[in-house]
């Protein structure tokens, strides 16, 4: 049973999951001009619908990798260095905050997601992230993955609890209620609820934020998975050279295997694409651009472009070097979202009142924080690493040759969803 910070009171029943890497938006107050009629229809929570003939996650996650990519791009753009990011934590914070937005702002967050209402209406956007969130936290022996939502709200607010109910039996989230009149002792303390959580791998996450502050939602992704070909440690170089640029280089351990991998070369996009495979349904996308083209490699990420390399990545055995590495992406989306379509959620005009119980609360910050460690035994985004079996080792001498030793790019996959659990670039092996 997991233990609640004694300032936090539990609102109503809920579900509370272990969780890993997060997003958090808060609320401050502006007020607005008077509106007229903003009538709130929140699609009923959904009642069976796990059991239908199809997945109803079918009809989001193609949405989520499109998304996945724009705000990639829109992030290499704005960033020189490392990225990490999760599209399923980000995407379902920003479609549960839906559930709590009058009829316009609503609208402009599932858009702005990437979702046409017209061929995908609102109850199918919830039933379908209700699906994904189910699917993925459902238990399995080869490879831990959790999804979790928490909700703060300021002692004054009063949401509708249908709002609260909705959220709860779609997102799983955990509301509570806290006092923001003391800021600096309330941000230390959901931080430290955050840290818990998360095993101390995520610290820090929410940053100062003043007394008018009235909500923190938190979301966070748990992700720890076994290669189904671990690396030998022993096979391990301590000191290789990974070319940060052209005038740049580093001195990083390089993990080394000879095995059967699926990937294939691009000579269009001009990178090496190769597929590394967990134990459990996951598997790891890395995408090596040749010396000088990850300009050209980024421009070129589509969704058609990922199904492409699908159809045509084919197994062999492949001599491979790929560094270990530990890196996070913090990040500040306010100032990012509206630029891929976003652009409705932090202006006076947006209407959160289904949430907050007051027409003149908006959303003023939302913040992404994301870790990810992969080493010889397999990848831990925001937790503790696990022990493994090795393999025995191939003693092959001749194989094609994939040398991850400049900046490529990883994508983390679940396999039954076809979901981006994470998705980012490794500038900095070392840069933590």
């Amino acid at each position: 049973m997991t233990c609640f910070p004694s300032c936090f009171q539990r609102m109503g029943p809920a579900w509370l999951w272990l969780l890993g890497a997060g997003i958090l938006a808060s609320v401050h107050c502006q007020p607005f001009p008077a509106r007229g009629d903003k009538s709130l229809r929140v699609p009923e929570a959904p009642h069976g619908q796990l059991s239908e003939s199809f997945p109803a996650y079918q009809k989001i996650t193609p949405t989520l990798t499109s998304f996945a990519l724009r705000l990639y791009k829109q992030l290499a753009a704005e960033t020189p260095g490392n990225i990490f990011f999760s599209p399923v934590s980000l995407s379902s914070t920003l479609a549960l905050l839906s559930l709590g937005a009058q009829a316009d702002t609503r609208t402009q967050i599932l858009e702005g997601l990437g979702f046409n209402l017209t061929e995908t209406p609102e109850a199918d956007i919830h039933r379908g992230f209700q699906s994904l969130i189910h699917t993925l936290d459902l238990p399995s022996p080869k490879l831990e993955l959790k999804l979790g939502n928490s909700l703060f709200l300021d002692m004054q607010l009063k949401p509708q609890q249908h709002i609260l109910d909705n959220i709860r039996e779609l997102y799983g989230v955990f509301a509570f209620s806290a006092n923001f009149t003391n800021s600096d002792a309330t941000r230390k303390q959901i931080n430290g609820y955050v840290s818990r959580q998360t095993y101390g791998q995520v610290v820090d996450c929410l940053e100062e934020f003043t007394q008018d502050t009235l909500m923190v939602l938190l979301n966070y992704m748990f992700f720890k998975a076994k290669w189904k070909h671990p690396f030998n440690r022993y096979q391990t170089q301590k000191q290789e050279s990974f070319f940060v640029d052209g005038r740049t280089s580093l001195r990083i351990p390089m993990m080394h295997q000879k095995e059967m991998h699926r990937f294939l070369y691009d000579q269009e996009v001009a990178c090496t694409v190769l597929q590394l495979e967990y134990s459990g349904n996951a598997q790891a996308l890395l995408i090596l651009p040749d010396p000088g083209k990850m300009a050209q490699v980024e421009a070129a990420l589509q969704p058609e472009t990922l199904k492409k390399w699908d159809k045509l990545l084919l197994p062999s055995l492949l001599d491979l070097h790929l560094p270990k590495f530990s890196i996070s992406g913090t990040y500040n989306l306010e100032e990012i979202l509206p630029h891929i379509g976003l652009t409705g959620l932090f202006n006076s005009e947006a209407d959160y009142s289904g949430i907050t119980g007051q027409l003149n609360r908006t959303i003023s910050r939302v913040s992404h924080k994301a870790t990810v460690d992969v080493t010889e035994r397999g990848t831990e985004a925001a937790v503790a690493s696990g022990l493994l079996s090795q393999p025995r080792s191939l003693n092959v001498t001749s194989a094609p040759h994939a040398h991850f030793n400049r900046p490529f790019l990883l994508l983390l996959w679940e396999v039954t969803t076809e979901s981006p659990l994470f998705l980012g670039k490794v500038v900095n092996p070392a840069a933590g």
